[in-house]
């Protein structure tokens, strides 16, 4: 991100935008359908109905949240579901395919990129603060799992934090984030529906534009494959390495597109809206595990 914004002026070379246009825009689609090959049906066994009925409802809670948050605060919409999407969801992975799902235009991808900072932002204070959290609570290694799996923004910080504190948990907390990481799949089409038209707009009318979009296709193809064992383990581990240096790419590029001036336009209440959305979704997952113990005493 700070090596990209770094190199704002280089947006204004007619050399570099093509190059600067594939890599902010193709290249997410490429590593977000790449995800899908992570993904295994089977895990959700594993987690049971409450498990996945509270992180379903971390996922729709905090966006709805960010939503009520951004009109709170007088942001707009496009900035409460980027960052509730983002925090609900997996990080600057969901906030990046959510972005392509909007119409194209400077003002989303300034929004796009302030949500991938300050997501990367509270994702670092998560990890070293959760599992701190994890030891006052005296929570269970399940409950630890449910906790950081369900709070943490990104997929690494939510192992780095587990791992903190015992192998098992990081096992537990991996699969409860990789269960938000498959909500990506109908978070990204119900959103791909609701701005079909405005994007068909914006291309023309002569353009065909797609409902579903490909890298949704995909992603759905993989996780399924994957899903019936037919993936080997490294075809998914290089999967998982092309997707993170696909991801890593676009947002720098991004970063390219934006200037540090811009961004402080916007003020403190973007910062307000994301901590707000940070400290929701950990105080959900924090009230699902105490109501599972008070109903199962």
């Amino acid at each position: 991100l700070l090596i990209g914004i770094a190199f704002h002026y280089m947006s204004e070379t007619d050399k570099c935008k093509p190059g600067i246009e594939i890599a902010a825009k193709k290249l997410v689609r490429i590593g977000v359908a790449l995800l899908g090959a992570r993904i295994v049906a089977s895990d959700v066994s594993s987690l049971g109905l409450a498990g996945v009925g509270a992180l379903i409802g971390s996922v729709v809670l905090t966006i709805g949240f960010g939503l009520l948050m951004a009109r709170l605060l007088g942001l707009p919409k496009i900035l409460g579901l980027l960052s509730g999407g983002g925090t609900g969801i997996c990080g600057i992975s969901a906030t990046l395919a959510i972005s392509s799902t909007l119409p194209n235009n400077p003002e989303n991808e300034r929004y796009t990129l302030l949500t991938a900072i300050g997501v990367a932002v509270f994702s670092t204070v998560a990890m070293i603060l959760y599992p701190l959290i994890v030891k006052a609570g005296g929570l269970s290694t399940a409950e630890a799992g449910l906790f950081l799996g369900g709070s943490i923004h990104d997929v690494a910080q939510v192992v780095g934090a587990a791992l903190i504190i015992s192998p098992d948990v990081g096992d537990a907390a991996t699969l409860a984030k990789m269960f938000r990481v498959a909500m990506l799949m109908p978070v990204v089409l119900i959103l791909a529906m609701t701005f079909h038209t405005e994007r068909k707009l914006q291309v023309g009318a002569q353009t065909k534009t797609p409902i579903l979009p490909l890298f949704l296709v995909a992603f759905v193809i993989l996780a399924a494959i994957n899903s019936m064992g037919y993936l080997p383990k490294y075809v998914v581990a290089l999967s998982s390495d092309v997707s993170r240096w696909c991801l890593v790419i676009s947002i720098a590029a991004l970063g390219v597109k934006t200037s540090f001036q811009k961004l402080s336009e916007l003020g403190w209440r973007p910062i307000a809206l994301m901590s707000s959305e940070a400290i929701f979704v950990a105080g959900y997952m924090l009230l699902v595990i105490y109501l599972s113990r008070v109903f199962s005493a």
